[in-house]
């Protein structure tokens, strides 16, 4: 496990539990006491979480920091190829409407669903340039565009124009990516802009999916974009907290773990 994502994993652990020490850390990831150490004083440089005396608790404010795509592709990369393979399950029937909304597991979806003898029975509408470029060159006829400004480090298309074509469409499933996951908050992200395309998505499908590895669960950013009221299916990794999965569920939603 490379070290940027062993610390994204303790953020979670951190953010979800309230409290972590390293010796536990120590045991779970396999490393030494000092490794863990290094990566809670970076973490606490950052101003991801706060350190203790044995540990480091939760920092409860709330993020801005954003990545490049291929910076978050290397992220987490195993748990976001087995969601995105998870969420091929929940492809409507052939004929449907799908919104596939920015971000690397879409992403990574994406090249999974070109390969699908279903493909081309469906129809889509993205606000990712590389998911409309990634379908469109294997032959996908029905995909949309939509239209407006190109956010360069997510590659996002985002602004008024956007938003006025999703008002104007109705899908059967949003698949959406997220930054962070709460019970409290729901969905967040750093953007604004981006933010409102992901609610218009969400607000106009008949099925939302969350594609959401366990680093984001207890995190919070800055600009919240759906509750978890509005969500239908999360799709997480293994490593997720049992304490989220059980919150979750009890909330009425599915919760699926891929892996």
């Amino acid at each position: 496990m490379y070290a940027e994502e062993r610390r994204r994993q303790i953020a979670s652990l951190t953010a979800v539990e309230g409290r972590v020490n390293v010796t536990e850390l120590s045991e779970r990831f396999d490393v030494t006491a000092e490794t863990i150490r290094r990566d809670l004083a970076v973490l606490d440089r950052d101003g991801v979480v706060q350190r203790v005396h044995g540990g480091a608790v939760s920092n409860q404010s709330y993020l801005t920091t954003e990545f490049p795509l291929q910076t978050r592709y290397r992220s987490a990369a195993t748990a976001k190829s087995a969601i995105a393979q998870a969420a091929l399950d929940f492809l409507p029937a052939p004929g449907g409407s799908v919104f596939l909304d920015s971000g690397t597991t879409i992403n990574i979806l994406a090249s999974l669903i070109k390969e699908r003898s279903e493909a081309p029975s469906l129809s889509f509408v993205t606000n990712s340039l590389p998911i409309a470029l990634d379908l469109s060159s294997q032959g996908v006829l029905n995909v949309q565009l939509l239209g407006g400004t190109v956010r360069a480090i997510t590659q996002a298309v985002v602004g008024d124009t956007a938003l006025r074509t999703l008002a104007l469409l109705r899908a059967d499933v949003a698949f959406i990516g997220t930054n962070a996951l709460t019970v409290d908050h729901g969905l967040s992200t750093a953007d604004a802009q981006e933010a409102a395309v992901k609610s218009a998505m969400v607000t106009n499908t008949r099925k939302v999916v969350v594609l959401c590895d366990s680093s984001k669960l207890g995190t919070d950013y800055l600009v919240s974009f759906a509750p978890l009221d509005s969500i239908d299916v999360v799709i997480t990794d293994t490593d997720a907290p049992a304490s989220y999965i059980e919150e979750l569920t009890e909330r009425g939603i599915e919760v699926v773990l891929a892996g």
